[in-house]
């Protein structure tokens, strides 16, 4: 813990080499820990990174743990954030000042510490906790990625399953009946705005 409140590793500990497993185990720590940064999942869902979001965080995590484990010298707190921070503004064009960006920061380096002591107890609290989304990101994925994804095609029917569609409305909906009134006049409606709903 003193190596992070100092923001740097001993020498010793930077030259540990992971092994095939650990390494795709501390591939798996960060990919959870990045699910559970609500920022960075919110600039993916409401796609900050164009068409390609999903795969710029998976890019993301690629990049963060070739830091990890390629760095020769002396893994510093403050060029994580710095890493970070680009690349979110980068990939993402999008800057956070939330101070999420130190939270992600330690959270990686404490288990990165754990990891080179054998402890990988802070990845299996990770798998337990899941991902934190909330349903407000859920229901704008489930609606915004109908086109990339066939599948999402029946969520979002079950989603809306008790609003029609615009079109459907007005395909369905009766003319009404034009009755003249005591005077002998009708009534006749636009059809300018009809069928348009704003939402």
């Amino acid at each position: 813990m003193d190596s992070v409140g100092s923001g740097w590793w001993s020498e010793e500990e930077t030259h540990v080499v992971f092994s095939p497993q650990s390494l795709s185990l501390f591939g798996e720590g960060i990919s959870l820990v990045f699910s559970r940064w609500t920022a960075l999942q919110m600039a993916v869902e409401n796609a900050c990174g164009g068409r390609e979001s999903r795969h710029k965080s998976e890019e993301l995590t690629s990049t963060i743990l070739t830091w990890f484990s390629q760095s020769k010298g002396p893994l510093y707190i403050d060029d994580l954030e710095n890493m970070l921070e680009e690349n979110m503004l980068n990939l993402f064009n999008t800057e956070i000042d939330d101070g999420s960006i130190e939270e992600v920061a330690e959270e990686l380096m404490i288990m990165h510490e754990d990891f080179l002591k054998g402890n990988f107890e802070s990845i299996e609290k990770l798998r337990k906790s899941g991902p934190v989304i909330s349903s407000v990101a859920q229901s704008k994925q489930i609606g915004n990625h109908d086109s990339e994804d066939e599948s999402s095609d029946d969520e979002v029917s079950e989603m809306i399953v008790d609003e029609p569609k615009v079109s459907e409305m007005v395909a369905e909906s009766p003319k009404p009946e034009q009755v003249p009134d005591e005077d002998g006049w009708s009534t006749v409606t636009s059809k300018r705005n009809k069928g348009k709903k704003c939402r």
